[in-house]
């Protein structure tokens, strides 16, 4: 093993020793410093996780939380030197994660938190005049071959679970009615201004969005979406992509 490897082992796992080989040029005990060094980089990768995934935190409680991010960070130490960039592989993670068996959502609600970090740090780009779209779909004979573009933060995720609501229920000065945990959304995410919003949607708007994002025409998105639900309103669904801005461009 090298010594950067060796270094780089022991300032992401608190059970192993310091490196051979370090020295303090002010004579100072290098497992000392050491202890120091490492102390402030794991505490910046469990800020970030905690940061990223608020929801998971208030899930677990914070004691479980912080074990189960120093157990991920000593299994996956960061490979960007972008902090928001960290966590990138918790959800799949905290699935396999066996302490956390019992909260089997609790994955898919660390995708969603991912997805609207990903959605704030995302390109921005201009929506698409409602004018626009009007005008296009007024011409029947384009529509086969008519493409719309999607705003660069919008994300999508399927779940068994209704994580959108749970989500929701767990953010400040948020009302949010009562839901059944065990029934599946379709969830859309998306950066709106500066505000990233999480949208549930039925089965056919999101198959419908996810064929835009695979930059398939409007009528073989259209009929994708009816194939995952027989009473898809396309209208509707392209009302609610104008209306919170995720349309750019045809």
């Amino acid at each position: 093993m090298s010594s950067h490897a060796e270094f780089t082992r022991a300032l992401l796992d608190t059970g192993r020793a310091c490196p051979p080989g370090l020295y303090s040029s002010n004579g100072a005990d290098p497992a000392s410093r050491f202890a120091v060094y490492r102390n402030n980089v794991q505490g910046s990768l469990l800020n970030a996780l905690a940061d990223s995934y608020p929801v998971v935190e208030q899930l677990v409680g914070q004691a479980f939380f912080k074990a189960m991010a120093r157990t991920y960070i000593e299994r996956q130490p960061p490979s960007t030197p972008r902090l928001n960039d960290y966590g990138e592989g918790f959800a799949e993670f905290i699935d396999d994660f066996v302490p956390a068996a019992s909260l089997p959502y609790l994955g898919d609600i660390a995708r969603l938190e991912r997805l609207r970090v990903e959605s704030y740090h995302a390109a921005d780009a201009r929506p698409l005049a409602a004018a626009q779209l009007q005008e296009a779909m007024s011409r029947p004979e384009q529509l086969g071959r008519l493409h719309l573009h999607l705003h660069p933060s919008l994300r999508s995720l399927q779940s068994s679970y209704a994580v959108a609501s749970l989500w929701a229920a767990h953010q400040d000065g948020r009302q949010w009615p009562s839901f059944y945990l065990q029934r599946e959304q379709q969830i859309l995410v998306l950066r709106n201004a500066l505000e990233v919003e999480v949208l549930v949607v039925d089965a056919g708007c999101l198959a419908f969005t996810d064929s835009l994002r695979a930059r398939q025409p409007l009528a073989v998105a259209a009929a994708q979406a009816l194939d995952a639900q027989a009473d898809f309103d396309l209208g509707r669904c392209l009302g609610l992509l104008l209306g919170h801005g995720a349309l750019i461009d045809l």
